[in-house]
């Protein structure tokens, strides 16, 4: 389970079950617990405003630095 936050305000986005090895590129949206993000539109952000992902159907494509992550990848 890890805990996916905000590069700038380190407040939380998403609590996901991440399963194998290797960065987070997308997020599966089923795999999403709990979701304290913004979605405008087609974009996910933080309360602060900072730009996450992109909602692409069945995941959510990643912004590169602009997320941080903790907890254990299974």
């Amino acid at each position: 389970m890890l805990t996916i936050k905000c590069a700038k305000c380190k407040a939380k986005i998403f609590r996901y079950v991440k399963i194998g090895k290797g960065r987070i590129l997308h997020c599966w949206k089923k795999r999403i617990i709990k979701d304290f993000s913004i979605h405008d539109g087609d974009k996910i952000k933080c309360k602060c405003g900072n730009l996450i992902g992109i909602d692409q159907k069945k995941w959510i494509k990643m912004r590169q630095r602009a997320f941080i992550y903790t907890g254990k990848k299974m």
